[in-house]
């Protein structure tokens, strides 16, 4: 019986284009892939400050792992609450401007983590129906009621507000949006949070390390808890939250998927400390990114193509999913690797083309992108007349 159903459901993931089978990678070296024995440029990384082949931050990391170790061999509640990573932390707070910080070994933990923990049957969020799919689960982990609001609409969001006024809702929210690539209305977000006084969570996964003053992001008015991530920007891996220090403390008594899981190792959280210093020093290739970024927009848009973003995400509309499926095939033969986001990491029949830039990137490779873009998007459109 489990096995037929299995069978059907990929066979039903062929059919509608959803199928999913990631392409297996040689290596990694600056802005490419090695798939096979070709050389591939990479559109659709998360690297975006190109930290995480950085010479510079691989030799601190080796060195750290070399000094420290290679795992916690704990959860932090039993032997691996070291003094290092409480250090890091407390140095994320002071960076962030939070109270205090709390490292998850990966994102999508983290946001189950403090979501699962934090709130419970009898309380009520209400969410952007765009958040990541990690904040989605841990809500309803939480027994929560919840409630989402139409994307990036402060008017939608004000008319949930409204009526729910009585229950004091929290709210969940991006800065800056993992699939569409746009900015959180933080002005719009602010006033109504000033009016109804809502309690705020804000992942600023995509938006820690590149955007705001040094890097720290753009919502910290409007953020009660902010949560980040180590392996976008920064380079590394693993998550962080930033938090009050009650907060913290709650967690550590009530959070299942921090109490019961092997806390990151010491290494990392010296990495981490190095790595604040580091992206201190990154407004040339902050600089940089945002002129590419803008320049692969306006290229796409002058060629005809309906591109969402406001940063580094840029969001081809495709629509299709077996369309988008095959433009990114087409230019994967063309050696350019481009992620055709489909359902449900997006809404169903709105596939896009997800180009993550980098500070890798140049002048040069855009053209690359676009010019192979439009002949592949052509040829596709030719055949299907």
């Amino acid at each position: 019986m489990f096995t037929e159903r299995i069978k059907n459901r990929l066979m039903n993931q062929h059919k509608t284009g959803l199928y999913r089978k990631p392409v297996e990678i040689n290596k990694r070296k600056d802005k490419y892939l090695f798939i096979g024995n070709r050389r591939v440029l990479n559109f659709a990384s998360n690297d975006y400050l190109g930290l995480g082949v950085s010479e510079e931050l691989k030799r601190k990391v080796s060195s750290n792992f070399l000094k420290y170790g290679t795992s916690s061999s704990s959860s932090r509640l039993v032997s691996g609450n070291y003094s290092v990573i409480n250090q890091a932390e407390k140095e994320y707070a002071r960076f962030f401007g939070y109270e205090d910080a709390l490292f998850f070994p990966s994102g999508y933990q983290a946001n189950i983590g403090i979501l699962s923990a934090l709130f419970e049957k009898g309380d009520l969020l209400i969410f952007d129906k765009h958040i990541h799919a990690s904040s989605v689960k841990g809500m309803l982990l939480s027994g929560a009621d919840f409630h989402g609001y139409n994307h990036n609409s402060m008017s939608h969001l004000c008319k949930w507000l409204e009526k729910t006024s009585e229950k004091k809702p929290a709210v969940l929210t991006e800065s800056l949006f993992s699939m569409d690539g746009d900015f959180l209305d933080i002005q719009g977000f602010k006033e109504l949070k000033k009016r109804f006084d809502f309690f705020s969570i804000v992942d600023e996964a995509h938006a820690f390390g590149i955007l705001g003053e040094s890097g720290r992001g753009i919502a910290r008015d409007v953020a009660d808890i902010g949560v980040g991530t180590f392996g976008k920007a920064l380079g590394l891996f693993g998550a962080f939250v930033l938090l009050p220090a009650c907060f913290k403390e709650y967690l550590f008594n009530f959070s299942s998927p921090l109490i019961y899981t092997t806390a990151l190792p010491e290494a990392h959280a010296a990495s981490a400390i190095d790595i604040l210093e580091i992206i201190s020093q990154c407004e040339k290739r902050r600089k940089h990114l945002h002129e590419i970024s803008s320049l692969t927009k306006e290229s796409l848009i002058g060629d005809g193509f309906c591109v969402k973003g406001d940063a580094h995400i840029l969001a081809v509309e495709i629509g299709d999913e077996s369309r988008a499926l095959e433009i990114s095939e087409k230019l994967l033969e063309k050696n350019i690797f481009v992620l055709p986001a489909r359902y449900p990491t997006v809404p169903l029949h709105k596939a896009i083309l997800r180009i993550g830039m980098t500070a890798l990137h140049t002048e040069e490779d855009v053209e690359k992108l676009v010019s192979s873009l439009k002949e592949v998007y052509g040829k596709i459109e030719k055949a299907d007349r």
